[in-house]
């Protein structure tokens, strides 16, 4: 919209669709409008233009922008992301909001609804709510809803063409027909030439730029509980596929791994304290079928001593409560899940529970079954460990870091805490516990003093 274009609009005065703020510091009135604009046919605001269609102008800063689309996200239900410039009239810079009409209604502004009449912002009444939502017409998932800020270059086309593609040839045992983009559209990730929130999160370039809080963030604790000391925190980020794949990858690499001679042979057997299958389908639920809509919070993995608790935003899916998880379906974002399905990243009959308890019903050291704790905002699930349970079978304990080092010591007679770091690329301090824990065990002794420590077999 060029300054002839603003100048008309702002002669013509308020409207059913446009609205004048004379400041930003209107909070309040500007996230009303923004309801109310998106409960009827969108519209635009203008920050820094009086009821009288005087310029007043408002002062921008580096961050203004952001700050602004930030708050309008965060106050909002479902969140709203309209596009907000800045444009300069007379001399004096003036903030352009231009917001569409939602397809998912009533749109919230701080758990109260507003609507348009005229050139008034009004509350919705209880009736008329229930009467917007039942006009709103069938039924429109989260994860199918057009990505309003988002455009095909926002796609990251190289993974879609590299490791997608590839990775779905090989699961489905079938050679894709048609181009990329049209591979998208037949996942539902694409709609009339736009790209959907689902198909941002799976395939976008930059998903936490659309959905600031669509990560997976990981505390691994020494002890039972939080307060204790905690070693490590990490945020996987980037599209859902990277994420499961880096955090499952963490997860295993930092679980006790017991190691036993089988009778009668001379190879071991290598029993994990969780059974991986679990892991990575318990992530892949939470990453799955987390309530997207609110982004109050991220997927968050809490590693103790003893346990690993996932946990995720949004109840139980609808109809399905801690007794009857194993039997009943329901997906919050079936997009996402059929997509992630469709390369086995997670079981499409609902299978991944039987699946999870005949694990635990089969693992040697009878691990406790998971436990599952929800309620309308947020679900935790909880899996127990058996390491209590390594040193009752006389078993070794050893993680994949030091089943490299005795690799390594395989061909070398000794390893120092540098060639421990290089092998496993890992911090001095996570070294020097690991080689320590090994002594500990009567793994490994340790011979020299100050820089000349080596550590070999005993």
């Amino acid at each position: 919209m060029d300054q002839e274009q603003l100048k008309e609009l702002i002669r013509g005065g308020e409207s059913a669709k446009v609205e004048f703020k004379g400041s930003l510091k209107l909070h309040n009135q500007i996230g009303e409008a923004v309801s109310g604009l998106s409960n009827s046919k969108g519209g635009i605001i203008l920050i820094g233009i009086e009821d009288s269609g005087k310029i007043s102008g408002v002062s921008i800063g580096d961050n203004t922008l952001e700050k602004l689309a930030n708050r309008i996200k965060l106050d909002t239900d479902p969140s709203i992301y309209p596009e907000i410039s800045s444009k300069k009239l007379d001399s004096k810079d003036i903030i352009l909001i231009e917001v569409k009409e939602s397809h998912d209604k009533p749109v919230f502004y701080k758990d109260k609804a507003y609507k348009r009449i005229g050139k008034s912002t009004h509350r919705l009444k209880a009736s008329e709510m229930r009467k917007l939502a039942k006009n709103s017409g069938k039924k429109t998932y989260w994860d199918e809803q057009i990505c309003e800020r988002a455009t095909l270059d926002d796609i990251d086309w190289t993974f879609v063409e590299e490791t997608f593609i590839p990775l779905y040839e090989e699961t489905t045992e079938k050679e894709t027909a048609g181009k990329p983009k049209d591979i998208l559209r037949s996942l539902g990730c694409i709609k009339d030439g736009e790209v959907t929130k689902g198909g941002i999160l799976l395939f976008g370039k930059d998903p936490q730029r659309f959905f600031i809080n669509s990560y997976v963030a990981l505390a691994r604790y020494r002890d039972e509980r939080v307060g204790t000391r905690r070693l490590d925190y990490k945020e996987f980020r980037g599209n859902l596929f990277q994420q499961i794949d880096k955090c499952s990858e963490y997860i295993n690499e930092h679980i006790a791994v017991m190691s036993r001679l089988l009778p009668g042979e001379v190879r071991r057997e290598d029993i994990p304290e969780y059974g991986r299958f679990t892991i990575r389908e318990l992530l892949t639920n939470a990453v799955c079928h987390r309530d997207y809509s609110d982004q109050g919070s991220k997927v968050i993995i809490k590693m103790f001593s003893n346990s690993i608790e996932f946990y995720n935003l949004g109840g139980l899916s609808r109809g399905i409560t801690a007794d009857n998880i194993t039997t009943k379906q329901y997906s919050r974002n079936p997009t996402i899940a059929k997509v992630l399905a469709k390369v086995e990243y997670i079981e499409e009959l609902g299978e991944g529970w039987d699946k999870i308890i005949r694990e635990h019903e089969e693992h040697p050291l009878s691990p406790e079954l998971p436990g599952i704790e929800s309620d309308e905002y947020s679900t935790t699930v909880t899996i127990f460990s058996t390491k209590d349970k390594f040193e009752e079978e006389k078993e070794i304990e050893l993680n994949e870091r030091q089943k490299n080092a005795l690799e390594y010591l395989d061909e070398h007679t000794s390893i120092t805490n540098r060639e421990y770091r290089e092998l496993n690329d890992v911090s001095k301090n996570t070294a020097i516990n690991d080689l320590s824990e090994m002594v500990e065990n009567d793994i490994l002794k340790k011979v020299g003093k100050g820089r000349a420590v080596r550590y070999k077999l005993l």
